[in-house]
């Protein structure tokens, strides 16, 4: 048989036609992908979710277990639905904010967004999530206006160059003797404060800031709204493809849909600051006792290995928690201790809603956040500025202490950190502050109702001891009568005590 090798030509032909179908593979593949890929492709591609956002009260902060905050808990679960990492770009400036969106520099906008057509024409709004009404507030020693007509030659404050100034100017046009002063450098929370104060009668500020300050300023009160509400959405690039918008849109109607935005919102917005009322005090005594002693053994444990007070860990846990094991927050917090899943992890803790584990890591965190303090903090203010940072975290209350000897007070005294931590609830002061907001006024409360909750717990365990100790003394004097007596039926009596020795042991 002859063999016959393949030709030059043949080679020639062979590999030609092997270059052809591979050109035709490729062109059939392009073929296939005939158009770019979409916006939501490519954000999906790059693995993140660019949001351009301002650090504040009701968008986003550094709280106890990361970044949190109302919009932020919305947008970070928009994020984690489409598997993305979120990237958060912070500007408090409104006009570059809107620029950056517009010039596609990130895929969205989240600060408390009204959504006004008139704002950019390059910019547009998704579904809003919530309503802002601009609100008059006033002094409660003074008499409830009624309405407008009620402000005739009164000054209602304002914040300079907002959109409550335009709405006042509106408002001057039906009712000419209506009066205001602007505030400049000023926020909301500033007039609340001048408002609780009684610095000012009359101010007019947004319903979420309100909302949530209400608790802070108590003498702020709500008399009526002064414009019709606002929505509140985010801002996207006005542009033709909306895949990233679209799939915005689907997930801010699911969250409306199953109950997620409305828990949200309460979580923020509607949050009860507890007080140590008489009412309070009598529910906490009857936990006291009927919930507490279950845990006091794993307590006094965990207290004894890392050098605390275990009447100190009980009133943590009763303010975290209620002594609930298997209690939860909607921030992700949970179990006896309310540990966050990265301090339970920290802390070496596998099942937060275990109670033992639970009284376990909330007493290493504390032993390490005492561990961390200076030095030159010293006693009871060591303690207090301890809780604070079990409640906000060391960088906030480093942030507050800075603060502190910036304005002329001791870092190392609790007395005066807790006078200047509530500032960092203001922009002119977390602006400048290196973890940012913080809900300043929340530790200085967190301390003050651990502090009081431990008094009520040292105070009960002390009568309990003396409790004991009256049931076993009376119970030796009972034994010693019974004894006494059965000795004086055997013996007559003669008169004298010396004659009975038991007596004088009694006695």
């Amino acid at each position: 048989m002859e063999i016959r090798k393949p030709s030059v030509l043949v080679i020639k032909s062979i590999l030609t036609s092997l270059i052809v179908g591979s050109l035709l593979i490729a062109s059939s593949a392009l073929l296939v992908r005939s158009t770019p890929p979409t916006q939501l492709e490519k954000v999906l591609e790059a693995g993140e979710l660019r949001v351009v956002s301002s650090n504040g009260p009701t968008t986003y902060y550094e709280g106890s277990n990361g970044l949190t905050g109302f919009e932020y808990s919305l947008v970070k679960g928009f994020a984690d639905s489409l598997g993305l990492k979120l990237v958060i770009e912070d500007e408090s400036d409104l006009d570059k904010m809107l620029s950056s969106v517009a010039g596609r520099e990130v895929h969205l906008a989240a600060a408390g967004l009204t959504a006004l057509e008139n704002r950019n024409s390059n910019v547009t709004f998704a579904t809003p999530f919530m309503q802002v009404t601009q609100q008059l507030v006033y002094n409660s020693r003074r008499p409830l206006p009624a309405s407008i007509k009620d402000l005739n030659n009164k000054e209602v404050l304002v914040i300079a160059n907002s959109s409550h100034t335009a709405r006042i100017k509106a408002l001057q046009a039906k009712f000419p003797e209506l009066q205001w002063r602007e505030v400049i450098n000023a926020e909301m929370i500033d007039l609340l404060e001048m408002i609780n104060k009684g610095e000012a009668d009359y101010a007019v500020v947004d319903s979420t800031a309100y909302d949530l300050n209400r608790y802070s300023y108590p003498r702020a009160i709500l008399a009526f709204d002064v414009s019709d509400p606002q929505p509140v959405a985010w801002a996207f690039p006005a542009q033709r493809d909306t895949s990233l918008f679209d799939a915005a849109q689907k997930y801010l109607g699911k969250i409306k849909a199953d109950g997620s935005l409305a828990k949200v919102t309460d979580e923020f917005f509607d949050r009860h600051i507890e007080e140590v009322t008489t009412g309070e005090a009598m529910a906490f005594t009857y936990r006291l006792e009927q919930r507490l002693p279950q845990w006091l053994d794993d307590m006094k444990a965990s207290a004894a290995e890392f050098n605390l007070d275990w009447q100190m860990l009980a009133a943590i846990s009763y303010q975290e928690s209620h002594w609930i094991a298997d209690a939860r927050s909607f921030t992700g917090v949970r179990g006896l201790m309310m540990l966050t899943k990265n301090t339970a992890k920290a802390m070496g803790i596998q099942d937060r809603e275990d109670p033992k584990q639970s009284i376990y890591g909330g007493a290493k965190y504390l032993s390490i956040v005492l561990e961390r303090l200076p030095k030159r903090i010293q006693g009871e203010d060591r303690l207090n500025m301890a809780l604070a940072a079990y409640n906000q975290g060391l960088g906030h209350l480093e942030d507050a202490r800075v603060l502190t000897e910036r304005m002329g007070g001791d870092p190392t005294k609790w007395e005066d950190v807790r006078k200047y931590m509530p500032l960092l609830a203001k922009q002119q002061y977390y602006s400048s502050a290196k973890h940012g907001y913080m809900r300043g006024w929340e530790p200085v409360k967190f301390v003050d109702n651990v502090r009081n909750y431990y008094k009520i717990i040292a105070w009960h365990q002390q009568q309990e001891e003396f409790r004991i100790a009256t049931t076993s003394t009376g119970n030796r004097l009972s034994a010693n009568i019974r004894q006494v007596d059965a000795e004086n039926a055997a013996t007559p009596d003669s008169g004298n005590s010396e004659a009975n020795p038991a007596a004088l042991s009694v006695l």
